[in-house]
């Protein structure tokens, strides 16, 4: 569809997307194992994705040459769609285990 920025979307859809998928993973497996540390969790990974999102959009932006544009709207679209997916997923994922488990055949 842009073939001329590719290059540029494709840079800023790659972290949000792959920082979203270890975050879902690592806090579903946290919270059915041991979800009393789910919030150091969280609270870690957030520090972590804060620092790593600096220094990678820094260093793209610093060390490459392309246009800036094209990266910034993927990466602030990805970066904002990816989080919202977050949130509802992780609603959903606590919403589910709070609900009374419905028995089958009255057993």
């Amino acid at each position: 569809m842009f073939p001329h920025v590719a290059v540029e979307i494709l840079l800023g859809m790659l972290s949000p997307l792959l920082l979203a998928i270890g975050t879902l993973t690592l806090v579903e497996r946290t919270y059915r194992k041991a979800p009393q540390k789910l919030t150091s969790l969280m609270t870690q990974a957030f520090l972590g994705k804060m620092l790593f999102y600096g220094v990678y959009v820094g260093v793209i932006v610093g060390f490459y040459s392309f246009q800036a544009l094209p990266f910034a709207v993927s990466f602030t679209v990805y970066f904002i769609g990816l989080h919202l997916t977050e949130a509802l997923y992780f609603q959903a994922l606590f919403r589910a285990e709070r609900r009374p488990r419905v028995v089958e055949n009255g057993w």
